[in-house]
């Protein structure tokens, strides 16, 4: 078994019940979901920042999954809940879920990368995470308490409650 990470999003459409579907949808794809952090409002980053805000939230699951079919199992949730997987990485979309991390697992591949890649970078992944535990860390050990201290202002991001 594999304890892991998922980051939930969503920007279109009934945000919290996309997030809410997801959760249903993982369970029943053979992913427990053992702990929901709160949801958070959060003003887009990367390419587009043109869109409506998001609703985030993560995830703390078990699942026998390996890395890549837990990834296949997350893109196909995003494309029954109405995401359009051909469009722009970082356009509006109903259900975004990223794997953030599994266990120990360091991989880099053409489709995947673990941990995520811009897991210490952003504050709408940060902050749900450690809500979940506060002393969560990277395989290399890097505190993502002490990333998220770090990181500088900007990327507004505020706690709302439970889903």
């Amino acid at each position: 078994m594999h304890l892991g990470y998922l980051g939930l999003g969503s920007n279109v459409g009934d945000r919290a019940a996309h997030l809410r579907a997801a959760i249903e949808l993982l369970g029943e794809q053979g992913v427990e979901v053992e702990a929901v952090s709160s949801t958070y409002e959060t003003e887009p980053v990367g390419e587009v920042l043109d869109q409506p805000d998001f609703l985030n939230a993560a995830i703390r699951i078990r699942t026998e999954l390996e890395p890549v079919p837990l990834l296949e199992v997350c893109k196909a949730i995003e494309a029954e809940q109405g995401r359009m997987l051909a469009a722009s990485r970082h356009s509006p979309r109903p259900l975004d879920i990223d794997l953030l991390l599994l266990g120990n697992l360091e991989l880099s591949t053409e489709r995947l990368t673990l941990p995520h890649p811009e897991v210490t970078s952003r504050r709408f992944v940060l902050a749900p995470l450690l809500e979940l535990d506060p002393e969560l860390t990277l395989p290399d050990g890097t505190k993502l308490a002490d990333a998220l201290a770090a990181l500088g202002p900007g990327q507004r991001v505020e706690q709302l409650g439970v889903l």
